[in-house]
């Protein structure tokens, strides 16, 4: 007969043990998780950190571009002023020079005329004390010569002038480029250490607009940011019409320097929204804020007023009415809606 034995008990030390072991595999694992977190926000702050730098420097590249193309335009005209300039010397000579040549055939040629030819006009008007012996037409032509050529003294300085302006600009423009690409790599080489679902997270790209601009702080950081659009109050005038061709670029991606109509940097969209509604604003965050009258308490904005942040004034958008911002973000972003509280707002600019 086969005998029937207990399952031997497993003893008090072992059972100790098995329940230690899974205990500190929990605790492990919860650890984990906890420094997982911190981890994936010490990721965002730093991506963040770098995607903010390449923003101010990406403004200050727009303002040094302003400057080149203003610079090159007003060059360009100064070399067209004096190559004319010059033409007209030359056919003023000319004109004297057919006069001598007729002269001197008579045998009659001035030897005033003899020193204009063979020198600088302008010396020669400081000691020509002779000049009522050339003829009226000939005196009027040694002075339009003598204008001529101190305006094209001047003008070719000026020239000069703009010209190492110009080089000047040219370099601050490439350190700008060079500054922000760097810092844009450096955000890629952070970002390409996470996976996909990660890096939606740390850019925002997951989060979703701000169908809550009244909520605490804690919801509103979350506010802001899907393809959803909320509901906009209606406005009137260029800003109200601003808006409107703003709304219409949401999703638009942020690209450093763009100024649309298919990509824009901050001061790019909002420039551009501007012109759409016929009105000419600068070109960078910073002048922006100087382009109408500042408005402080944010109860009073109004659709379409700019909306300028951060101390140094290196981000703008338009104000989109319920504490709500339309704007381009930051590389690796879309235009989207966004509530203000996410970002330190300095004050409102109504354009006009």
């Amino acid at each position: 007969m086969a005998s029937h034995r207990r399952p031997k008990q497993p003893g008090r030390a072992r059972v100790t043990v098995l329940t230690a072991t899974a205990a500190a595999a929990v605790a492990l694992s919860s650890q984990a998780a906890h420094a997982d977190e911190p981890a994936k926000a010490d990721v965002k702050a730093k991506v963040d950190k770098l995607y903010e730098e390449a923003e101010q420097a990406t403004e200050k590249y727009n303002g040094a571009k302003e400057k080149h193309d203003l610079l090159e335009k007003q060059v360009g005209e100064l070399q067209d002023k004096v190559a004319r300039g010059q033409e007209e010397l030359n056919k003023l000579r000319v004109g004297l020079g057919a006069m001598a040549t007729a002269q001197y055939r008579t045998g009659a040629m001035d030897p005033t005329l003899q020193l204009l030819l063979s020198s600088d006009a302008d010396s020669y008007l400081e000691k020509a004390s002779t000049l009522n012996q050339l003829s009226a037409k000939q005196a009027d032509t040694l002075k339009q010569i003598a204008t001529k050529q101190r305006t094209l003294r001047q003008e070719r300085a000026e020239a000069t002038g703009k010209l190492a302006d110009l080089e000047s600009t040219r370099k601050a423009l490439g350190e700008k480029k060079t500054e922000i690409q760097g810092k844009l790599a450096d955000a890629q080489e952070i970002l390409n250490t996470l996976s996909a679902k990660e890096r939606a997270e740390v850019t925002g790209q997951n989060d979703t607009a701000g169908k809550d601009a009244g909520r605490s702080s804690g919801d509103a950081s979350r506010a802001g940011r899907s393809e959803s659009r909320p509901k906009v109050p209606a406005g009137s005038g260029r800003a109200a019409a601003a808006l409107a061709a703003a709304d219409g670029k949401a999703g638009s991606p942020y690209v450093w320097g763009a100024t649309g109509p298919n990509s824009f940097d901050c001061s790019g969209l909002t420039s551009w929204a501007y012109a759409q509604a016929g009105v000419n604003i600068s070109r960078t965050s910073q002048e922006q804020a100087n382009d109408g009258t500042r408005i402080y308490d944010q109860s009073q904005l109004k659709p379409g007023d700019l909306v300028l942040f951060y101390g140094d004034l290196h981000h703008v958008g338009l104000y989109a009415g319920n504490g709500m911002t339309l704007h381009a973000p930051k590389p690796g972003a879309n235009v989207r809606y966004e509530a203000m509280s996410n970002m330190p707002f300095q004050f409102g600019v109504r354009v006009g």
